[in-house]
């Protein structure tokens, strides 16, 4: 099963895609310049910086050919070659960002990270940094044959919903399982403190209900803990708040989250199992909280270093420009609520 493609006319992104080497074994648009966000006008949309990610199997070999192409968009690296380029991408979250270049007349930011790096994020949120975006509606523009990013990219989006279902109540609206899924890779993303407008996750999922429906309906349809009737538009769950039915969940988190668990719960000096460990965590009252706490743990360091990265991918002129930008969406979006 293939990620959803979200529809509607894809030609200005596509046109994009066609300056860069073609070998992508994924390739989308997220954000605010391709889906709309509340508070915000749709001149506004059009004006905004374009984001990208392509995913590439071996990325030395495409470094050094976008640099052939398009070496206008390196940092300073570009004097160290593209096994440099690709040794700083592995840091943090393993993407690379190249940030306000200008193309087609747009301004747009895109990060390259290796196919075997996402596919790992996807199946085990070892950053939740490119998973995240990935559990939120995003534009598809390529996607290769790859059976196992297929699966990846399905798994992610199931670990979600699990996750999602941990931390909410036993019965909720569909609006607030997507407003709990679209928050979990802020969770402890320093950039949530400065930089990024409070009212992100609210502003992403209210104007994008219909997506967040396209990309969760069989996944939802397909949970025994939900009756999802899709044509109504209406989500009815009754989630298992027992130990047993808590337990179940936090089995089939992904590795990195269990661990990050473990580690919360788990006194210095004790060698118990992790099935052990979950098994408590479980009967905890605050479990919501622990796996929230959990995410956070993943999320903070990976959202630290590849924001230090920025200093060495985009230069100081573009980071500093960069950062100018969106401390002015975060002041904006803070007055937009008081107002």
């Amino acid at each position: 099963m293939a990620l959803p493609v979200l529809s509607s006319s894809a030609v200005k992104f596509r046109r994009v895609l066609a300056h860069f080497p073609q070998e992508l074994s994924l390739a989308f648009a997220y954000g605010s310049g391709v889906f709309r966000q509340a508070g915000a006008s749709a001149e506004h949309g059009e004006t905004n910086m374009l984001d990208f990610v392509f995913a590439v199997d071996d990325a030395v070999t495409w470094h050094m050919m976008n640099l052939l192409k398009n070496r206008s968009h390196y940092s300073f690296l570009k004097f160290f070659g593209p096994k440099k380029i690709t040794t700083i991408q592995r840091y943090g979250a393993g993407i690379y960002y190249n940030t306000l270049v200008p193309c087609n007349g747009k301004v747009i930011k895109y990060g390259v990270i290796s196919t075997d790096a996402l596919i790992e994020d996807l199946f085990h949120w070892k950053t939740l940094y490119v998973a995240g975006r990935l559990q939120k509606p995003v534009k598809i523009l390529a996607q290769n044959e790859n059976s196992k990013l297929q699966a990846a990219l399905v798994s992610n989006l199931k670990s979600a919903v699990t996750a999602a279902f941990l931390m909410l109540p036993e019965s909720f609206s569909e609006e607030d399982l997507y407003m709990q899924i679209a928050g979990l890779s802020y969770s402890g993303d320093f950039r949530m403190i400065i930089g990024e407008d409070k009212s992100k996750v609210q502003n992403i999922v209210k104007p994008n209900v219909a997506h967040f429906q396209k990309l969760y309906s069989n996944i939802l349809q397909d949970c025994p803990q939900v009756v999802y009737k899709h044509h109504l538009g209406r989500l009815e769950a009754s989630i298992d708040k027992s130990p047993e039915g808590q337990f179940t969940q936090l089995m089939a988190l992904p590795k990195t989250l269990q661990q990050k668990i473990t580690a919360l719960v788990n006194p210095p000096g004790k060698n118990r199992d992790v099935e052990e460990i979950l098994l408590q965590v479980a009967h905890d009252p605050d479990c919501g909280f622990v796996v929230h706490q959990g995410i956070s743990g993943i999320v903070r360091p990976s959202s630290i270093v590849q924001s230090a990265k920025t200093i060495l991918t985009a230069g100081a002129k573009k980071s500093v420009t960069y950062s100018m930008k969106k401390l002015y969406k975060m002041t904006k979006g803070g007055l937009t609520k008081t107002s």
